[in-house]
């Protein structure tokens, strides 16, 4: 290959991955997986979305997560690729593998917050925020966190709905379904933190100025 035709190449993967976007895109995997380790996981809040489906699938059938889970997000991020195009998946590789760095790199250190499991509603609240601005961030730079994401974008671009409201659905649907398995008290507590997320994740993706989601794309 040619020194042209590799910086021709290289042009061409990092298109669309300015350095400012990227530091955006880390921004956001710190801020989301800092919550989610130090506050869900610590106060045992359950999710919707792919994670939550995770949990139901190893609960009802016995299916390791180290198996399902990538089986749910490759099936998300297929179906995002046919509708949000490639720049959507190159851009969602970076924030992806930068949300899993962070939660490594969380996972060094003993919890740095309180205890909050006798408090669920401040930690449904406190992780909502965490999560919703963790991942809006990512979500207005034209990448996803994982399949939940690609899921809710892809809905959100098909039926025209506002992305707070495709989340919402996604979250709903498996929370329901968690009810044979987890008590309503428990789930109340996720539908808080979710709500609250899914309303920042919409909130930040629309705020004024141009968002860089790049649905459009089919390259």
């Amino acid at each position: 290959m040619t020194r042209s035709r590799f910086s021709d190449f290289l042009d061409k993967i990092t298109e669309g991955l300015s350095w400012k976007r990227i530091a955006v895109i880390v921004i956001g995997a710190a801020i989301c997986s800092f919550g989610i380790h130090n506050i869900h996981q610590q106060t045992g809040i359950t999710e919707g979305g792919v994670i939550g489906m995770m949990l139901l699938t190893e609960h009802w059938l016995g299916i390791s997560p180290a198996v399902i889970t990538p089986v749910l997000d490759i099936s998300c991020y297929l179906l995002a690729f046919k509708y949000l195009g490639g720049r959507f998946i190159k851009i969602s590789i970076v924030s992806t593998l930068s949300v899993s760095l962070f939660y490594k790199f969380w996972e060094l250190f003993p919890p740095m917050l309180p205890d909050l499991s006798p408090h669920p509603l401040l930690a449904s609240v406190l992780g909502g925020l965490f999560v919703g601005v963790g991942v809006g961030l990512i979500v207005r730079q034209g990448g996803s966190s994982g399949g939940d994401d690609a899921l809710a974008l892809t809905i959100s671009r098909l039926t025209h709905w506002r992305l707070s409201r495709s989340y919402m659905f996604t979250d709903f649907v498996v929370l329901g379904l968690s009810l044979t398995y987890i008590p309503v008290s428990r789930i109340v507590f996720s539908v808080i933190t979710v709500t609250i997320s899914s309303f920042l994740i919409d909130r930040i993706q629309n705020l004024r100025g141009k968002p860089l989601l790049t649905g459009n794309s089919t390259e």
